[in-house]
């Protein structure tokens, strides 16, 4: 167990109590999207938000562009608010993160679910919940710093249970029906991961997720509800008796860069802008690589020294300390989730910019000196585990040793632009997953630095000690290693964790159709060539951040909403400062920015009524 003042200080400087529950019900905590009466702490002290000295130039301001931010955007507009959306960014980037997204969305009990025969339930995924999340920093605290997190937790299980699917339903979105299963887990019923699949992938990944909101805020900018202002970068929130009442900041030049492009911070003006209500949807911190060190817990060793980036420049974490500076409680800073099986991008969009491999569960996995990690630290089962038990090697970096069949089969890579036939909608393309390796992966194998094939193991050892310059691995202890497992592959039944985990991957159908390859001999002639990836670590999500109540209100210090001061998505730990707790069950990131920009947005809209 952590103690309460583990990584307290702040980004800036971002800021930062033990109790765990049972499962309890509260279907009612979602019945107005998350906006709850539990939200009533110190409403009497605290108005919805306060007037300021200035006229004001909008109902409501919303400080980012991405997903929370236009899903906010579309509900105060819905309701008839006048709203101003800022970013820095130029409007290439509208849709921001989500829009590079593989679209996966975390559903219980869904259509696709029971297609795939799939016994799922409320009761069983918020048990997969609060054994993945841990929580253990004051739950039962209104002070601590996860009473909020799991509060949030439990309305967002609640909605995955239930109007999630028939809401976005309903604006147009659709999946793919063979239903992902991410994060497998440790090994016990009610410890870490999915005991089921739940992994829905959107089709039209991405930015089929972020359409139908961008489509409504477009709509309602025609309509003189909503002003777009690309490259207006928000410097400071303006403060006026307690409550926020504006923002100021730096006009930046134009930019016609292309999306993800990094982009100039050249100043050319200077702005103000008045809004009895503030919504801030700024993202998080993946791009700062000094932050997520600063951040980076003891729990899982010292920081890489070096790591890709799996998402834009611009993913700066500026905002937390500029919102912190303003009053709002920042809280579990050093609860982060960052990918292990990072790939350097032969074609890079943004600096350092990785790919993420999402495997399948038979590539064998070694540490950089060539030793066989032990479960959980098998692909697909304990991201976070895994990251901890490479850094205790000394190394950055660690290696899949695989075959061209598995590769083939077992290997997707997250990006909408990494899957064109998911995210063109290209059924055919689609299809010929079926016989081929797809291209990107194909093209990832033949053009990254990181892959070293060869048609016998002796080759493959000598191509990745070239690779690295250390000259780590002994090819008699991989060959141990490897004949060993393969020996296991002989019988239905083995004592290699792995190997289990293969063929219990191959009883559940949408496996055996979609993400993994028969049973087979690593060594097998017949499968090769043998393929050994290097693997980076890839900066991706802040799972901390501002504490929101349930309304989407920032608290401060002493746990009391700040007057008209709002945050959702990444920024706020994608509900309560940190609804994942320590991990994530995957598909739970767009699904987060949803539900809490729509949860600020509505609450926002009540709170400018008139």
């Amino acid at each position: 167990m952590e103690n309460s003042t583990e990584n307290s200080a702040s980004p800036a400087g971002i800021s930062g109590a033990s109790g765990t529950s049972g499962i309890s019900r509260r279907r009612a905590l979602t019945a107005a999207g998350g906006v709850l009466a539990g939200a009533a702490l110190a409403q009497a002290a605290v108005p919805a938000f306060a007037a300021s000295g200035a006229s004001s130039d909008a109902d409501a301001i919303v400080v980012g562009h991405g997903l929370a931010g236009l899903v906010a955007t579309a509900e105060l507009a819905a309701a008839g608010r006048k709203v101003l959306l800022l970013d820095q960014e130029p409007e290439s980037n509208l849709g921001g993160q989500a829009f590079w997204s593989f679209g996966g969305l975390f559903f219980v009990d869904s259509e696709e679910q029971r297609l795939m025969g799939i016994k799922d339930s409320p009761e069983l995924a918020w048990q997969d919940w609060l054994g993945t999340a841990g929580f253990d920093r004051g739950v039962s605290d209104p002070g601590g710093q996860d009473y909020w997190a799991h509060k949030w937790a439990e309305a967002y299980v609640d909605f995955a249970s239930g109007e999630k699917r028939s809401w976005l339903h309903g604006l147009g979105v659709r999946w793919f029906p063979i239903v992902g299963w991410a994060e497998r887990g440790g090994g016990l019923a009610d410890g870490h991961g999915n005991s089921v699949p739940r992994f829905h992938v959107t089709w039209g990944t991405g930015p089929a997720v972020v359409e139908p909101f961008e489509k409504k805020v477009r709509a309602a900018a025609k309509d003189g509800r909503v002003t777009f202002k690309f490259r207006h970068r928000v410097d400071e929130l303006i403060v006026t008796g307690g409550a926020v009442t504006g923002v100021s900041g730096s006009i930046l030049e134009p930019s016609d860069a292309a999306r993800g492009k990094q982009t100039s911070r050249t100043v050319v003006g200077d702005f103000e802008l008045n809004a009895p209500v503030v919504i801030v949807t700024s993202g998080g911190i993946g791009a700062n690589h000094d932050l997520v060190r600063r951040n980076w817990p003891d729990r899982l060793g010292s920081p890489p020294k070096f790591m890709v980036t799996g998402v834009p420049a611009y993913v700066d974490g500026r905002m937390l300390a500029i919102t912190e500076q303003a009053g709002g409680r920042i809280v579990n800073p050093d609860r982060m989730w960052h990918y292990t099986e990072g790939l350097r991008n032969y074609d890079p969009i943004w600096p350092g910019h990785g790919i993420r491999i999402l495997p399948g569960p038979s590539s064998m996995w070694f540490d950089a000196k060539g030793r066989r990690f032990s479960s959980p630290d098998i692909p697909g089962y304990d991201t976070l585990h895994t990251l901890g038990s490479i850094t205790a090697t000394g190394y950055d970096y660690s290696w899949f040793v695989t075959t061209q069949k598995i590769m083939a089969k077992e290997f997707a890579l997250s990006g909408s632009e990494q899957n064109p036939d998911l995210t063109n909608k290209d059924i055919l393309q689609l299809l010929s997953r079926i016989w081929q390796t797809p291209e990107p992966i194909q093209r990832f194998r033949d053009k990254g630095e990181d892959f070293v094939v060869a048609t016998s193991l002796p080759q493959l050892v000598a191509g990745m000690n070239k690779l690295t310059g250390d000259n780590l691995i002994d090819l008699a202890d991989l060959k141990r290693q490897i004949e060993a497992r393969d020996r296991e592959i002989e019988n239905p039944y083995t004592k290699d964790v792995q190997v289990m985990g293969i063929r219990n991957a191959l009883a559940y159908p949408g496996d055996t159709l979609s993400r993994t390859a028969s049973a087979h001999r690593i060594l097998d002639s017949g499968a090769g060539p043998l393929i050994a990836v290097r693997l980076n670590i890839l900066t991706r999500k802040t799972l901390g951040g501002l504490q929101t109540d349930l309304s989407g209100r920032v608290l401060d210090a002493s746990g009391h909403p700040i007057g008209g001061l709002y945050a959702a998505g990444e920024v706020a730990g994608f509900g309560g400062g940190g609804v994942h707790g320590y991990r994530s069950l995957e598909g739970t990131f767009l699904g987060g920015c949803l539900f809490s920009g729509r949860t600020a947005g509505r609450a926002a809209a009540s709170a400018t009524a008139t």
